[in-house]
């Protein structure tokens, strides 16, 4: 199937109250005008120059989301073009994203990234860090960060079962937290996340197929 008819499929299958981010990281331009032509307006990008190009290039009405890790020396290529930083994974990159935006004069949509997997390779916040900086940011420490939620990956394995785990505990994390969204769920596995309570979903090789 087209970009255009996986989009569409996409569209008429996740519940409309689920956001859905394509994403849209390595692929080319016209890839992604191709899902824009077919209604697609939220992109995912993990690559702070990439997006920043991209972002540049494309339609202005367009949503990037950024979604992954940002390593500090490159907040300013992000700033100004994401609406939303997925992946914000650890104190000191929170800090020195509300230094960034300070600066700039801005507020910036964040969420934590909350560590739920098996694989330690995975980075984030332990659930009981992520339920704290949001009670820290909700008393004004992060004047230039607004948190909005909370993103999670499972576990990457065949066992849907574990996934189902990993996605349970990070609505336990998001409920704890008291914040609106929860990002989790790829091509493989968002039917389960949706059922877990998933408000955002980031499916790339179901629109644009494999990198």
């Amino acid at each position: 199937m087209s970009v255009a008819g996986n989009i569409k499929s996409l569209i008429e299958t996740i519940p409309q109250d689920v956001k859905l981010v394509a994403v849209s990281k390595f692929k080319p331009e016209e890839d992604i005008m191709a899902a824009y032509a077919a209604g697609q307006r939220r992109f995912g990008e993990n690559r702070p120059l990439e997006m920043a190009s991209k972002a540049k290039d494309l339609p202005k009405d367009i949503e990037w989301h950024f979604i992954g890790h940002l390593q500090t020396n490159k907040i300013k290529n992000v700033i100004p073009y994401a609406a939303l930083i997925e992946s914000v994974d650890s104190l000191h990159l929170l800090e020195a994203i509300d230094a960034a935006a300070s600066r700039l004069g801005k507020v910036v949509d964040c969420l934590l990234e909350v560590h739920v997997a098996a694989e330690q390779t995975k980075g984030g916040f332990a659930p009981e860090e992520a339920v704290a900086v949001a009670k820290e940011a909700a008393a004004g420490k992060y004047p230039f960060v607004r948190l909005c939620g909370i993103m999670a990956m499972a576990t990457n394995t065949d066992d849907m079962d574990v996934v189902r785990s990993d996605f349970h505990r990070a609505r336990e994390v998001q409920q704890a937290t008291g914040l609106k969204e929860l990002s989790m769920g790829m091509s493989g596995d968002w039917p389960i996340a949706v059922e877990e309570g998933a408000t955002i979903v980031r499916i790339g090789s179901a629109i644009f197929g494999e990198r």
